[in-house]
């Protein structure tokens, strides 16, 4: 079997926590923070995590199956 290569995108939008979760960021994050609360605008500025339904998809295109 030939190795899967993994997705330049893929690599620069994910990545893997300590305990092997895929971690995102969240979208809407880059311009009209006018409109936006404070606490809307603080909380998309943290990580979150991939839901289990994409993690398989996510993983093949990061090379980890």
């Amino acid at each position: 079997m030939p190795k899967i290569k993994s997705k330049g995108s893929a690599k620069k939008r994910f990545k893997l926590s300590g305990t092997g979760k895929i971690r995102r960021r969240h979208a809407y994050n880059s311009h009209l923070f006018a409109n936006k609360s404070k606490r809307q605008k603080r909380d998309l500025n943290r990580w979150a995590t991939v839901e289990p339904v994409d993690v398989k998809n996510i993983k093949r295109t990061l090379g980890l199956n």
